[in-house]
């Protein structure tokens, strides 16, 4: 199948209640700590970072929107009172019979069907709106062990869940849940040992 790319901006904002999500879950705490940074900004500087941060988006069956990345920055536009975004198509599958599309997507590693407890889910139970995402309290553990060392920004899709789901089998929920900063001494601990090795942006060092 030739796969049609589209490169350029749309210049109109988009309707962030238009987008549809790719995965199921945020980390509400990345959420809010995004959205206090953009609260920070002036005007047109949060109008200067958002023309560089477009939402790249996947044009899909019936004329929808997929956001294929920056879930967490929508979040966080939604959080601190935006209603619309620039987008930057990348793919164009609007010819795509709506059964395939999602196997489409998901070969291309353009969608995460996998829920706040880790387990994979099917394409429906995708939430429709990016509203409708749900926490899970070790996608922002993930996010506070990159900001703290404990690995490098990779370019892997979805590089942070996989180090969430990594932290999920190590960690007790309750104590991300209830003591964040409590759990992410032992996260950092956790990052620099072998068994974390083929995790993107693995480092020996941990932190």
């Amino acid at each position: 199948m030739l796969l049609q790319t589209v490169r350029a901006p749309l210049l109109q904002p988009i309707p962030i209640a238009d987008l549809r999500p790719t995965q199921m879950t945020i980390g509400r705490r990345e959420v809010e700590r995004r959205a206090t940074e953009l609260d920070k900004m002036a005007r047109d500087e949060r109008r200067r970072y958002l023309a560089r941060h477009a939402i790249p988006v996947v044009q899909g069956p019936k004329e929808r929107l997929y956001a294929i990345d920056r879930h967490h920055l929508l979040a966080a536009l939604l959080l601190s009172g935006a209603r619309a975004v620039p987008t930057m198509p990348v793919f164009d599958f609007r010819d795509i019979d709506n059964g395939a599309f999602f196997e489409v997507m998901d070969s291309l590693g353009l969608v995460h069907p996998f829920d706040d407890d880790g387990h994979r889910r099917d394409y429906d139970d995708l939430p429709p709106r990016i509203a409708d995402m749900t926490d899970d309290p070790f996608r922002s553990l993930a996010g506070a062990l990159r900001r703290k060392g404990g690995y490098s920004k990779d370019r892997t899709p979805f590089s942070e869940f996989l180090w969430a789901d990594f932290l999920r089998r190590r960690i007790a929920r309750a104590k991300v849940e209830t003591r964040f900063e409590a759990a992410l001494a032992p996260a950092v601990e956790l990052a620099g040992r072998s068994e974390a090795r083929g995790l993107p942006g693995w480092h020996a060092s941990g932190a």
